[in-house]
């Protein structure tokens, strides 16, 4: 778009090379290591920063970004919505390799005892609607996504890795979001001696509607997954939670828990907050494979495996009235703690030996497919052919 101004007998022609907001909810902007945040944000004159675009985009806009490193010297801060007709992306461009690198930012690592404040958290500090973030990997930040008072969201298709805090952490009034395929691992937190760190976290909040679709969650400092503090049911789908809770990075008076999935709790009376997973496996945790952490709600587990977890395969005993339907446990050092909750065609209740047909976990743990779903295998499936525990 051309702007011409006159100056006494002198016209100049000056170029708008930045988009207004109204082109911006139209279109494409793409942003590239190489570009500069006074171009158009087109193909061929990419923006510098992803935060020049988040400031630019508007409701049904994308932004693409190029592949390459963006190393951060602030967070990226999201802030504005999209619409439920009109959602915002952010995206890498065809499949490019992109990583967002928090190193630089503060609190990368805190130091021990302190306290991240509430802005700075997150290498993507996000406290909006209506958006969709796709295809990015995010690594040593002060949390990777921070997510706070976020809903309507999609997910997909991120790896969150190697930050000094959880890898992607939703909480406060979060309803309605969904999140597939994560890959969420080493994550670590020498601020709180281990004790944080988890691989998936919804917690301190409360909002309906939250889905876990095929995550991958392993060698967290804390818990593969923890839903500590939140107050509504959330569903957990043909997920993996594993290696959680050693000490892998000399963290000095460790304290990472370990579980596999941890599903609620407080430091009283957990809420009651009736949360359903199903297909789902958790292995070689250091604690449990999956725990109520003093839930008083009723939990539903369903089709998923425990298979050699340091303590209890399913540890249900903490208040809550789970039911455990056709899970199996395998090599744990207790299968089950049931307490109050009821069970039935779990691999306890019918007995027996369960060999396996395969404990290789390379192909499930391995290269995702091309759509970013878990390739299947035959880890942990029951040689009998029973139809009891996951399968992926």
């Amino acid at each position: 778009m051309k702007r011409v101004l006159a100056v006494g007998a002198t016209v100049a022609v000056v170029l708008a090379l930045t988009p207004t907001s109204a082109q911006a909810a139209a279109t494409t902007l793409y942003v590239a290591t190489n570009g500069s945040d006074s171009n158009a944000g087109t193909l061929a004159a990419p923006l510098k920063t992803i935060q020049k675009a988040v400031g630019l985009v508007a409701a049904g806009g994308t932004i693409a970004i190029r592949g390459g490193t963006f190393t951060l010297t602030s967070n990226i801060t999201i802030a504005k919505s999209g619409t439920s007709s009109a959602p915002i992306t952010m995206t890498n461009y065809q499949g490019e390799h992109v990583v967002i690198d928090g190193e630089p930012l503060p609190y990368t690592p805190g130091a021990v005892g302190s306290t991240i404040p509430s802005g700075q958290r997150g290498a993507i500090h996000m406290s909006a609607s209506y958006w969709k973030l796709i295809g990015l990997e995010i690594v040593h930040g002060p949390y990777a996504i921070y997510c706070d008072g976020c809903g309507n969201n999609t997910f997909d298709r991120l790896a969150t890795h190697d930050n000094y805090e959880t890898g992607f952490q939703l909480q406060g009034s979060s309803a309605g979001n969904l999140i597939v395929n994560l890959d969420s691992y080493n994550n670590r937190d020498p601020r709180k001696n281990g004790e944080s760190a988890d691989g998936l976290g919804i917690k301190q909040g409360s909002g309906s509607g939250n889905v876990v679709r095929g995550a991958r969650l392993w060698n967290n400092a804390d818990d593969g997954f923890d839903a500590w503090e939140f107050t509504s049911p959330i569903t957990i789908q043909s997920s993996l939670a594993y290696g959680n809770g050693y000490n892998r990075w000399n963290i000095p008076n460790y304290s990472g828990d370990g579980n596999g999935f941890k599903l609620g709790g407080s430091d009283g009376t957990g809420p009651a907050a009736a949360h359903s997973l199903s297909n789902s496996m958790a292995w070689g945790n250091s604690a449990n494979g999956f725990t109520d952490n003093g839930n008083t709600g009723t939990i539903v587990i369903d089709r998923s495996t425990a298979y050699h977890n340091v303590k209890t395969g399913f540890d249900v005993d903490g208040g809550s009235r789970s039911r455990l339907t056709a899970n199996l446990a395998v090599g744990n050092h207790t299968a089950v703690a049931l307490g109050s909750s009821t069970a039935s065609g779990n691999s306890w209740n019918i007995g027996g030996s369960w060999p396996l047909q395969s404990t290789d976990p390379s192909t499930i743990t391995g290269p995702r497919t091309a759509s970013g779903s878990i390739p299947p295998s035959n880890y942990l499936v029951p040689a009998n052919g029973a139809a009891v525990g996951a399968k992926i």
